[in-house]
Parts: structure tokens; sequence; C-alpha cells
């Protein structure tokens, strides 16, 4: 599962995800990519999900990159705790998705084999997503998936 190798601060406060995303909001690598129509933290053993349904699909052909990263640590306090008594422990990671951010790309395949990997992929996904090419996030008008 992906995680900071070590990070300045073990426990962070938990933010907010208002607006869109303004960084990471094109395909830059890949032909094909999968974007987040909706706010969420998304766990590391989810993006791995994701990924394992995406290279299994494509049997060895074509290459995957991931573009989020689980940096963001989420506590939780014990079943039946009282109030108090600090912050929890560690449990998991996740990164924060805002809308517009594309999360994952694809290329070197065929486009239906693409698109039906990245298809696959989005059911791992606690969040809403669009596939789209890179000629539709360039272009922006007549794509259709909007």
């Amino acid at each position: 599962m992906l995680m900071p190798k070590r990070v300045k601060h073990r426990k962070q406060f938990r933010g907010s995800m208002k607006g869109k995303a303004t960084r990471g909001n094109t395909i830059t690598y890949g032909e094909y990519g999968i974007v987040a129509v909706e706010p969420a933290w998304i766990k590391s053993n989810q993006i791995e999900a994701a990924r394992i349904a995406m290279t299994r699909y494509i049997k060895r052909g074509g290459k995957v990159w991931i573009k989020i990263f689980p940096d963001k640590p989420v506590t939780t306090k014990p079943a039946e705790t009282r109030m108090g008594s600090g912050k929890g422990t560690l449990e998991y990671w996740v990164a924060v998705v805002k809308p517009g951010r594309v999360m994952f790309e694809i290329s070197g395949v065929a486009e239906e084999v693409a698109k039906e990997a990245l298809r696959l992929a989005t059911h791992k996904l606690p969040v809403k997503c669009k596939i789209v090419s890179r000629a539709d996030l360039e272009g922006g008008a007549g794509s259709e998936e909007e």
C-alpha cells in the first residue's frame, strides 16, 4: 500500500475539500484518464485496488500512471471510548481529491481496452468519476462524457 516514507508531523487536522482541483487536472502522461467529479478522501487500499483492476485487465500491455498519493494521515479513537484523552492513533492514509482531479492515466492500449480498464477501476473508488481522453480535456468542447 502507498504511504509516505517519513512525515514531519504524525497527525494532521482534517482540513476542507472546498473548490475545484487547480493542479493535476490535465492528462500529462497517458492518453485516457479517470477524473473525479466530487470531492473525497481516497484510501491507499482503494488506490491499490483500482491499480490492480486496471493492470489485470490490460494484461501486461500499456502503461498505467497513478497521479494521486495518500499523504494525509487519518486517526480514529477506539470504539466505546469516552471523549477527551487526546487524538486517536493513526489508522490509514488518504489522498485528498477535489473535483476535476485526474487520478489515473493509461496509454499504450486500444481505446476500447483503455476505457474498459478505467471503467473497472472506477468501481473500486468511493467517488463519482468520468473517463476522459487527452483530447476531451484539452479541447473542452465536444466531450461526450459531460
